[in-house]
């Protein structure tokens, strides 16, 4: 992998999570969660706050999808809270993993699982002094992909089938930086299973 790229150009993504079941299994919940997801495209480190994974941005998204989809089969309450990175200057640690094929090794595993999701999401688009004009832009996609659930302050609303709200944020991921403006941050809030979702799926 080539170590001369400069600051904020570098195409790793990084998401830091952390997954909060809300049963006394939670240990149990969390790390089979992250054993039965594939993590093998991405480089990973757990501590005992959050979890950290860097690669491709297909690789990210594809296996933190899995890891939600695994921790909340078990029924459970589960939070969900994470924060996706790129262009971040000075970000290379797991550069290696950018040299991995495009092949999900996730999808096939999830794509018949079904799971409704309410969530909010937040982007930062860094060092962009046209940012309302891109949040303002997602937002509307948001609503064209009908996962938009209410605007409010701070964030937006996303809710639907997990499938649709991840292949949103994903899209919105890729949509919301360009080439003059590199570095994005995206913060992304999950609750899944909720006692208060009863009677909307």
């Amino acid at each position: 992998m080539n170590n001369n790229i400069s600051c904020g150009t570098s195409p790793i993504v990084g998401l830091r999570f952390s997954i909060h079941p809300m049963a006394d299994n939670f240990i149990e919940i969390i790390k089979g969660a992250l054993a039965e997801a594939d993590t093998s495209n991405v480089w990973m480190h757990t501590d005992d706050v959050s979890t950290v994974m860097r690669g491709k941005e297909i690789h990210v998204f594809d296996t933190a999808k899995a890891v939600i989809f695994q921790a909340t089969k078990t029924g459970a309450h589960v939070a969900f809270n994470g924060t996706f990175s790129i262009g971040c200057p000075g970000d290379t640690a797991g550069d290696v993993y950018l040299e991995k094929d495009d092949v999900l090794l996730n999808e096939l595993k999830v794509s018949d699982m079904r799971q409704y999701v309410s969530s909010q999401f937040t982007l930062y688009p860094m060092n962009n002094p046209d940012y309302m004009s891109v949040i303002y832009t997602e937002r509307d996609r948001a609503k064209e992909h009908g996962v938009l659930n209410e605007s409010m302050h701070y964030a937006s609303g996303l809710h639907g089938d997990l499938h649709d709200v991840f292949a949103f944020l994903e899209e919105t991921f890729a949509n919301a930086r360009s080439e003059e403006h590199r570095h994005l941050v995206m913060t992304v809030n999950m609750s899944i299973n909720s006692p208060s979702h009863e009677g909307i799926i």
